[in-house]
């Protein structure tokens, strides 16, 4: 038996110990390490998704994530939010495309022409995803608009989930979905820059129609960030919060900002730094990509401690991530 290897261990775990030796390998091997002593410290994490991580299904191990305490908050770009539902009810209408570099631009004009919005490998259905969840949304953008009531984007998701409205067009096993582990166990969401997103887009339309009574019924990211910094403050008086970022962008930017906020802009005294942290992306961090910002940086920032666990991992966040969770699941 290798020296790395323990008796009876799950098998992901133990493949990972035996050979994730070096490189992103030991990266990656360690950054797991480190995420399961963190929780063990009573530590709580938040989670930070950006690229197309729900259209390449990270519901599979991030649901359980979610379902076993593992995660405890989620920062995600409002794609991220919408597109673990689409899948959710239109799975079966989606259509991969494994030849997608060889597409010429006329095969995306045909692709365009038949309402399939490609996401890198996979095309999303607009009519079974995308307006099937605008319905009932619309519905709860204007019940909100004329009870007065101002939710925030994923509020509107939760709520039409626990409706059960869209219940009978759900096309996967719904454990597989994150959105709903989430809404399950009403977790903090935060989505800042939502109205990018295609269900943002949506509402924008509704309210230039003047068919949403304005964008009162949404709240907007300054009150997310506020929600952020309460949710924070709450948490951070008992316990370490860690960061555990998927991808670049406003997903990860916005929510890592709130401990220097608190500190140097709210004057809060004695703001506990992030506990924890680890990045997965591919981007190099130079000059102008990704913000050239690699985690001992953002110590100057306020961000992170000198003694703040940092581990970055290069590699592709679809491989390294669901390895990640398997590990810290004990998979």
């Amino acid at each position: 038996m290798n020296r790395t290897e323990t008796p009876g261990e799950p098998p992901v775990s133990a493949f990972i110990k035996r050979h994730f030796r070096h490189f992103n390998a030991a990266a990656l091997r360690e950054a797991a390490e480190g995420y399961c002593r963190h929780l063990s410290g009573n530590g709580r994490m938040l989670v930070t998704l950006g690229g197309a991580m729900s259209t390449a299904e990270l519901g599979l191990s991030l649901a359980e994530m979610i379902r076993r305490d593992k995660v405890h908050a989620v920062c995600c770009t409002g794609a991220n939010l919408e597109e673990d539902i689409f899948n959710l009810v239109a799975h079966r209408h989606y259509e991969r495309l494994p030849g997608y570099r060889d597409l010429t631009p006329e095969d995306e004009q045909a692709l365009l022409e038949r309402h399939m919005n490609r996401v890198t490998d996979t095309c999303i259905p607009e009519e079974e995803a995308m307006r099937r969840v605008e319905r009932p949304l619309i519905a709860s953008w204007k019940g909100a608009a004329s009870a007065g009531r101002r939710l925030f984007p994923h509020e509107h998701i939760y709520a039409i989930l626990r409706e059960g409205a869209l219940e009978p067009f759900y096309q996967i096993d719904p454990r597989d979905s994150w959105v709903l582990a989430a809404c399950d166990k009403n977790l903090p969401l935060f989505v800042p820059g939502w109205e990018d997103s295609t269900l943002g887009n949506m509402y924008a339309a509704q309210c230039m129609r003047r068919s949403a009574d304005e964008p009162s019924a949404v709240r907007g990211g300054i009150e997310y960030m506020t929600a952020l910094a309460e949710w924070y403050r709450r948490e951070s008086a008992e316990h370490g919060i860690g960061f555990f970022q998927i991808g670049g962008g406003i997903s990860g930017d916005f929510p890592i900002c709130v401990v220097p906020m608190l500190e140097q802009d709210l004057r809060v005294k004695n703001v506990r730094k992030w506990a924890y942290f680890c990045q997965i992306s591919e981007a190099k961090t130079s000059y102008g990509s990704y913000s050239g910002a690699v985690p001992n940086e953002k110590i100057t920032w306020g961000k992170l401690a000198v003694d703040t666990p940092r581990f970055v991992i290069e590699s592709d966040a679809s491989l390294v991530a669901p390895l990640v969770f398997a590990y810290v699941l004990g998979w």
